[in-house]
């Protein structure tokens, strides 16, 4: 079977994906690090009503959710729209070593900030060990 390629096409589909539509918005892009005891995730929200963002834990998996509206009034003339609006969504598996049921989420000047203390089990400890005439303490 003989099958035309559209270069063009391919490069809207790969915009897509990139950028997202206004039906189906890109995925919210964020920033991770660990800081000492805690992990802290950054994700960019301009424009995001506070109210309409949504945070969830459920086994380990993080979910946020947020929604933009559009900003032109209904019945408005558009000349150019290139800021997405719609749901947003993003999931992250937050694994064993962080403590899920301490995190702290603030949202300000259009980012939402996490932070995700490292839990307890999963910190460095040392264990004493116990024979003959001294004692020594070996680093976990």
């Amino acid at each position: 079977m003989l099958m035309r390629t559209d270069p063009f096409r391919e490069f809207d589909r790969l915009t897509q994906q990139v950028l997202g539509t206004t039906a189906r918005p890109a995925a919210l892009p964020m920033d991770a690090y660990r800081a000492g005891d805690e992990f802290v995730i950054h994700f960019d929200l301009p424009g995001v009503d506070p109210e309409t963002v949504d945070l969830d834990i459920e086994r380990n998996v993080l979910t946020v959710r947020a929604e933009r509206t559009p900003t032109a009034p209904e019945g408005a003339e558009l000349i150019a729209s290139e800021r997405t609006a719609g749901k947003f969504s993003r999931q992250l598996f937050l694994g064993d070593a962080l403590d899920s049921d301490r995190v702290d989420a603030v949202y300000e000047n259009g980012v939402l900030t996490l932070r995700i203390p490292v839990a307890e089990r999963a910190k460095p400890r040392k264990i004493e060990i116990a024979g003959g005439s001294s004692r020594k303490q070996i680093s976990h």
